[in-house]
């Protein structure tokens, strides 16, 4: 039996640093726990239900850590791993993902903010989320099982279904925060609209981060015959969790539990359709109508006064739209997405909200 140790342990040159890069994360996520939960038990009356997933994940996130810095911190003391140990780490990740990727999409969608329930739309995200965690598991399974630079066809068979469902889940949080952002934009709402501004920001820099270190990873450590930056082959595996870590603490940041935690969560007055509709279904309700005159007089002058009041409604509308137009600009997503995104149903959405302006 041969036995090779190092100077710190019996960890490769290649994994030692994820031992003390996990332990680092590890303090971060604890710091992040217990921060978060006495907020949370500060301003327990007013808070929100994004911010309980918001809680979940950073736990997810910090049982994640734990197991995989005391993972390593095995190998490197005994030289050989628990069965099973790293595939546990591998599924919570997969659940971390999962469970991070609905709340964007949930968030994205307006839940809690812009309307009080999904609906239908309910089904589709949990149905997106299991499929994610189904090809998530078994590409995770394969990638702790198999070598670190395997490049058979079992595993791009893994990886690319897997990166299929990414791309789609990125493309529907897009077109929802466009779609929210003008809604938004239409009603008024400056605090909720300032949000998802900041929100859409921290996606748009996250989705060019990844691509960017996407490109130089495959083009130094996958087109090379030869690997001379072995050394750097870690950063693959850190980079992830830094750069969700990363947007995890915006997200917090946005999200902060205030007492003013109310301002950002659905209101039934300001945001539901349902009610600002209920007037025009009235005034329907009465078109068909005719109002006995005692003369002729009186028919004209209340002829003269419904063409005055429409006038000045279309009058009113043209200043809104105007006013939109100079005192919110358009935010990022709007000029990175095309409008060609649009669907035959959210253009019949804008065109109920600005009939609501009227």
């Amino acid at each position: 039996m041969v036995k090779m140790r190092g100077d710190y342990g019996y960890l490769s040159a290649i994994d030692w640093p994820l031992l003390p890069y996990y332990g680092v994360l590890c303090l971060i996520y604890v710091l992040f726990a217990v921060t978060w939960l006495g907020i949370s038990a500060w301003q327990w009356r007013d808070l929100l239900r994004i911010q309980f997933w918001i809680g979940g994940v950073i736990a997810l996130g910090l049982l994640e850590k734990a197991i995989y810095y005391a993972e390593y911190t095995n190998i490197n003391n005994r030289g050989y791993s628990i069965y099973g140990a790293v595939v546990f780490a591998e599924l919570i990740s997969v659940l971390k993902r999962t469970v991070s990727r609905m709340l964007v999409i949930i968030v994205s969608l307006g839940f809690g903010i812009v309307k009080p329930r999904l609906g239908q739309m309910l089904h589709r995200v949990l149905g997106v989320g299991a499929l994610y965690f189904i090809l998530g598991s078994v590409e995770s399974c394969m990638r702790a099982v198999r070598p670190r630079l395997d490049a058979s066809h079992e595993n791009m068979l893994a990886i690319i279904p897997l990166s299929v469902v990414d791309a789609a889940i990125c493309w529907w949080v897009f077109s929802s925060l466009v779609q929210t952002t003008r809604t938004l934009r239409l009603r008024r709402n400056i605090i909720k609209l300032s949000l998802y501004r900041h929100f859409t920001n921290t996606l748009i820099f996250a989705v060019l981060a990844s691509v960017a270190f996407m490109i130089w990873s495959i083009k130094v450590h996958r087109l090379t015959d030869c690997l001379s930056d072995w050394k750097e082959l870690w950063i693959d595996d850190a980079f992830w969790p830094l750069l969700f870590t990363i947007i995890l603490f915006v997200i917090m940041i946005l999200w902060t539990p205030t007492s003013n935690n109310q301002r950002y969560a659905f209101s039934p007055l300001l945001d539901n359709p349902d009610d600002e509709s209920e007037e025009p279904m009235l005034n329907e309700a009465f078109d068909g109508m005719k109002l006995r005159d005692k003369s002729s007089a009186g028919t004209t002058n209340a002829s003269s006064r419904k063409q005055s009041e429409k006038k000045q409604m279309l009058d009113k509308f043209d200043d809104d739209l105007k006013w939109v137009d100079e005192n919110i600009p358009s935010s990022v997503a709007d000029a990175a997405l095309p409008t060609f995104l649009d669907s035959d149903e959210e253009i019949m959405t804008t065109k109920f909200e600005m009939s609501k302006m009227e």
